[in-house]
């Protein structure tokens, strides 16, 4: 067997799992200095990083009937998703929407691989869209950073490199007041800023961690978040099977390798199409050979794709030895994305989305929790009634103030509300306390379950159901 052969068969065993990219033999970590990529999904990749960057600088300063289109207040525990109130009632709602998101993710993995992180995820937009281009732009490509990082330290390379972290903190910062924004509202962010530090001291620290955060991890951190620190790069080895898209190396055309000679005259079948101008490895921002196969490392930016199309055209070779494929259609030569565990998620993702959809279009206006107020049981309510006090919490999910009335709903009595009528303003939360006076020739034992109406105008838009207490001495 041959060297080459050797090695082919090596590689797909997988002996070069054993070890990642960014580590060296001695253990310490190796820079990686990607060549500046370019080509056509490159372009299409810059439409999408633009797009998606316009939409996240932007949301913040959209308002919608005068409060965020999108706001994700922890601290006050209230929470708007494009215009629409949500509230810790509706727990249930996020926990659900997120358990869609999470089979939507997986369904999305199986079937396209890491399409999401060389495309969309924000680390990788950040990374290679806005601080990668400003090195680029400031120490120049692969080749001149290597050489900047290798010599003394002398005026240039001081300028250069102070210039470098200083933008890239400024640009840190940009970034935490956005995220920001998105937690307490673009309004309070500007008062962060305008008020000074000593007046927000909390928001301005927020802001600072933050920052510092963003700046350790695009200017130190990079690609090891994609390797080390995201979930969902781990998960890969478990969602991906052989019939996953993936960026892929077509092994069947390309080996076995050899240098090309235009001057050479060679039969097709003694040597394949790749070259071996390792292209595809100086591009990768992992620093992978994506010949090895599908790896931990890889996130499908599709930098590989552009590279070797680039060489393959210079060599009048077909595009496409590096390609969106699967390693069956790699093998076989033809993709078939769906399988058996594909149907079954998609099956069962339909079935949240219509239980979801379902939960949302029967969500009501106002929520309602009843309580009896606390070391109270019953009174006498004049010389032929009962009553028991209880506290009422409304919370309203529109931003119309509501007039609330309550009603018994079927048996004698009335509820008498203390403190006059009930009006809940657009988007908060009261509390109030009401009667609710029962006949005694009404009540048959001590616990007597009673239904309360909750009315806005003619409209039920609640039904509570609770108990009434009444002496003991009506069990006997």
């Amino acid at each position: 067997m041959s060297e080459e052969e050797l090695e082919l068969n090596d590689n797909h065993h997988g002996s070069f799992r054993d070890k990642i990219s960014t580590v060296g033999e001695d253990g310490k970590r190796v820079w990686i200095y990607p060549k500046k990529p370019k080509g056509k999904k490159y372009n299409q990749r810059w439409i999408v990083a633009s797009i998606l960057l316009a939409v996240l600088f932007i949301v913040p300063w959209i308002k919608y009937n005068g409060e965020p289109f999108m706001l994700f207040n922890i601290l006050e525990r209230k929470f708007i998703l494009f215009g629409q109130l949500f509230w810790p009632q509706d727990f249930h709602l996020v926990v659900l929407g997120i358990i869609t998101f999470i089979v939507f993710i997986i369904l999305f993995t199986v079937i396209f691989g890491r399409l999401f992180c060389g495309w969309a995820c924000p680390q990788t937009i950040f990374m290679e869209f806005v601080f990668r281009q400003i090195e680029y732009l400031i120490e120049g490509d692969f080749h001149m950073q290597k050489k900047l990082n290798r010599q003394a330290w002398n005026f240039d390379k001081i300028w250069r490199k102070t210039l470098k972290h200083l933008v890239f903190f400024m640009i840190a910062v940009l970034i935490a007041n956005t995220f920001l924004s998105y937690i307490i509202g673009i309004e309070q962010v500007k008062l962060l800023i305008t008020d000074g530090p000593m007046e927000h001291l909390v928001g301005f620290l927020a802001m600072l961690l933050f920052s510092g955060a963003f700046y350790f991890i695009f200017a130190f951190f990079r690609e090891q978040v994609c390797m080390i620190a995201c979930p969902y790069g781990r998960l890969q080895g478990v969602l991906l099977d052989d019939k996953s898209i993936v960026v892929a190396y077509d092994y069947v055309r390309g080996e076995p390798r050899g240098k090309h000679n235009p001057l050479e005259v060679r039969e097709e079948a003694a040597k394949g199409d790749c070259i071996d101008c390792k292209s595809c490895i100086t591009v990768c921002p992992t620093g992978i050979d994506i010949r090895n196969g599908t790896q931990l490392e890889c996130i499908n930016c599709t930098a590989c794709m552009d590279a070797c199309d680039t060489i393959m055209d210079r060599v009048k070779k077909p595009k496409g030895l590096i390609r969106y494929s699967s390693e069956k259609g790699i093998a076989e030569g033809h993709n078939s994305i769906f399988n058996g565990r594909a149907l079954a998620y998609s099956a069962f993702l339909t079935l949240l989305l219509i239980v979801l959809a379902s939960l949302f279009t029967f969500r009501s206006d106002v929520e309602a929790t009843i309580l009896r107020v606390p070391g109270t049981l019953f009174q006498e309510y004049g010389p032929d009634n009962y009553s028991n006090v209880y506290k009422v919490q409304l919370v309203n999910k529109t931003r119309k103030d509501m007039p609330v009335s309550l009603k018994l709903e079927g048996g004698e009595g009335e509820v008498i509300v203390m403190g006059g009528p009930i009006l809940v303003p657009g988007g908060k939360v009261i509390e109030s306390n009401f009667l609710l006076v029962k006949p005694r020739s009404s009540l048959k034992s001590s616990n007597t379950p009673v239904e309360i109406g909750f009315y806005s105008g003619d409209t039920k838009i609640e039904l509570f159901k609770t108990t009434f207490i009444a002496p003991n001495s009506l069990d006997k």
